[in-house]
């Protein structure tokens, strides 16, 4: 197991998959009653209910242990301000100009737009805290949500294309994105918000290890 200078959640050590207890991942792709502790729910992508998922579904998977780039933080707050404060505004704007500015709307307005700005401020912290991330030899996966845990594995054997993306705003905080296309409907496995040099590390381990693991991605 490789962390690729990636921060540790919660000061776990770093090491490989060997001899650590985790989640068995389920071949089908519902949740299994317990499998990732209390509060969780362990969902696996449509990749793990196909070929490749079956190598897989013999690997126990502990939980991921690396987090996003703490300067992730800002700039998911950013995202969120640039879709808050717009709304924000607007509710304001249409209360001052198309109303005749009652008080008990003016006060509804006012708890929408706290509303929106504690979200904005909120919001990345929660992502952070929960979303985590992991590589092993045999699959890439990831965790995400508040409520409900959604895992995400994508087998190395399935493995099609790996791509790294900034976006310009995203530039200024030293961040990038590493996506994951797979042969599935499912979807690609994206992990947001590392280190660019951390993703483009990542990026060549994973096409590193694809190339030398024998597949039927096509």
């Amino acid at each position: 197991m490789v962390a690729l200078g990636a921060r540790p959640a919660g000061g776990q050590p770093r090491g490989g998959l060997g001899g650590v207890r985790g989640v068995r991942v389920p071949r089908a792709g519902r949740a299994r009653p317990g499998a990732a502790g209390r509060g969780q729910v362990c969902q696996v992508c449509q990749v793990c209910e196909e070929r490749g998922g079956r190598e897989v579904s013999s690997t126990v998977l502990r939980p991921p242990r690396n987090q996003a780039d703490p300067r992730a933080v800002p700039w998911w707050t950013v995202q969120w301000l640039i879709l808050m404060v717009p709304v924000a505004v607007a509710a304001v704007a249409a209360y001052w100009l198309f109303t005749e500015r009652p008080l008990w709307l003016g006060v509804a307005v006012a708890v929408f737009v706290t509303g929106c700005v504690t979200l904005a401020l909120v919001a990345p912290r929660a992502s952070y805290r929960v979303e985590r991330w992991e590589v092993t030899d045999q699959a890439v996966y990831t965790r995400k949500g508040w409520l409900t845990h959604t895992w995400r594995v994508a087998p190395m054997s399935r493995i099609q294309r790996v791509d790294t993306a900034r976006g310009p705003v995203q530039r200024l905080f030293g961040l990038a994105d590493v996506t994951v296309t797979t042969a599935s409907s499912a979807g690609a496995v994206k992990i947001e918000a590392l280190d660019h040099e951390v993703a483009a590390e990542l990026a060549e381990r994973l096409t590193a290890i694809t190339h030398a693991t024998p597949g039927d991605a096509t």
